[in-house]
């Protein structure tokens, strides 16, 4: 354990300060200044010795969180990120964008703010990189078979590294100019910067992991030639579908899912040319949705010179405080302010969008919203409560619905659920031989950290299938749910 008396000593969570709003709005830098070493080591030292860590189970991953943060507070860093990357392929991605599910599940937070186990995690990979501690592992032999992964967010790259130091020869296939789905195209750099990803894929590269930009499978190859070309294929496509807004107005320009934005916005501060970039410079901007996606569009929008932001929500805001019916150790759902709402901006909730109302050449010029009522358990608009919110610019950020599946379904013909998510058994392969699937593809929308863990686990299986056998860990199966945690 860390310090016995840590927790004892030291009662309130310390966390590194953000830079001034006037400031970083101004750049695309991450928002939180340089951490103190010994704030880090004295939080780390609140981790308790407490018999059952229920953060091990907070956590998809089953990180080994008692430990790096006894190594941590011992001063012990290069033993620490051992620790780390036994459960964890990619901390400097979870330490930056996983909500941290582990630190409600965390013993301490009966009675005190818990420990700030997201911050040290991320301090440990960051002191890893700069000290050169993060090094290729290539196989010590290789297998002769061969996988192809589809997909190059967080789960199919955890699924191709795991499978790569297996010995097998992995392809990674991604549709996008650069690898990183999500995490290049999706994060905004003010969330987590571009060369963390950077470093990861220059270590992943130097172990044999080959990557194939600019390739969409089902058109420049089809799912079937893909199969046929490799003893294994793994689908970690995403659920990329976005959820729509069926409603008047909804065809006027100026409306956009947003995905559509931020992925314009994101090749553009990687220097790329977007021409008719979608831009909210000068305009009053409006973000429907609540989640992560939303305030990532929000922080774009500041940065990009707003008018305004406002942001609607159709349901109750959030409590405060851990709400009765979600008592520890499930993951409460509490009202938040992340850098972007601390920006600027209205939050609204309760806010129910009834129409797009256009300015007379076919560009939206304002919202008709009403007050949220609910009648027989749905959320509906309160007739006579509607007005009008100006808006030059609106973006869609209602979650996604499911994998895209047209291409997968004539050419490959797996089995879908209700749902709309590629259907696996409990070692992820779907209903063709061979073909397994990860991440939110086969789970729906979810968190990094459930896509980093599902393509460990996945690669497990694909290990076990090709060679009858096998030593990768396998921390959940499809059927597993962390404490409080449910697929979206």
């Amino acid at each position: 354990m860390a310090d016995p008396k840590g927790f004892l000593k030291t009662t309130e969570r310390e966390l590194p300060a953000r830079r001034p709003v006037p400031v970083r709005i101004m750049d695309w830098k991450e928002v939180y200044e340089p951490g103190d070493s010994a704030v880090l080591r004295r939080q780390a030292g609140r981790c308790m010795d407490c018999g059952i860590p229920f953060c091990h189970k907070g956590c998809p991953l089953g990180n080994l969180i008692p430990e790096w943060n006894d190594l941590t507070w011992r001063g012990e860093g290069r033993s620490a990120i051992e620790r780390l990357h036994a459960t964890n392929n990619f901390p400097e991605f979870t330490g930056r964008l996983c909500p941290a599910p582990c630190e409600s599940a965390c013993v301490l937070g009966i009675n005190q703010p818990a420990v700030t186990i997201k911050q040290i995690e991320v301090s440990i990979i960051d002191e890893a990189f700069s000290s050169g501690w993060v090094e290729p592992e290539p196989p010590a032999r290789l297998t002769g078979k061969t996988v192809a992964v589809v997909g190059s967010g967080p789960a199919g790259l955890a699924a191709a590294q795991q499978l790569t130091r297996a010995g097998h020869t992995v392809a990674v296939y991604e549709r996008d100019d650069r690898i990183g789905g999500l995490l290049r195209y999706g994060i905004p750099d003010f969330k987590m910067e571009k060369k963390h990803l950077e470093a990861r894929l220059r270590q992943m590269r130097d172990e044999g992991t080959r990557f194939r930009a600019g390739v969409t499978i089902g058109v420049d190859i089809t799912w079937a030639e893909l199969r046929g070309r490799y003893d294994a294929v793994v689908i970690a496509t995403g659920a990329t579908i976005p959820r729509e807004l069926p409603i008047p107005g909804r065809d006027l320009a100026g409306v956009h899912f947003a995905m559509e934005y931020l992925v314009e916005s994101n090749k553009a501060v990687a220097g790329d040319q977007v021409p008719n970039q979608i831009s909210a410079e000068g305009k009053h901007v409006i973000v429907i949705g609540g989640g992560d996606t939303g305030a990532d569009c929000i922080g774009t929008a500041h940065r990009q010179g707003a008018l305004s932001v406002t942001n609607l929500a159709i349901g109750k805001q959030p409590a405060h405080a851990r709400p009765d019916h979600q008592p520890w150790p499930m993951d409460p759902t509490l009202f938040e302010i992340s850098s972007a709402h601390e920006e600027g901006g209205e939050r609204v909730y309760l806010a129910s969008t009834v129409e797009f109302l256009s300015n007379g050449a076919g560009e939206v010029r304002a919202l008709r919203v009403a007050e949220t009522e609910f009648v027989d358990g749905k959320r509906v608009p309160r007739s006579g409560t509607e007005r009008e919110i100006p808006a030059d610019l609106v973006l869609i950020a209602m979650g996604f619905t499911g994998p895209e599946r047209t291409e997968l379904e004539d050419q490959l013909t797996p089995q879908f659920t209700g749902r709309g998510n590629v259907e696996r058994d409990d070692t992820y392969e779907t209903s063709v031989s061979g073909v397994f699937v990860a991440g939110d593809a086969g789970r729906g929308q979810s968190l990094i950290v459930w896509a980093i863990a599902e393509g460990r686990a996945a690669a497990a299986s694909v290990d076990a299938f090709l060679m009858g056998e096998t030593s990768l860990p396998s921390p959940v199966r499809p059927t597993d749910l962390a404490i409080g945690l449910q697929p979206a």
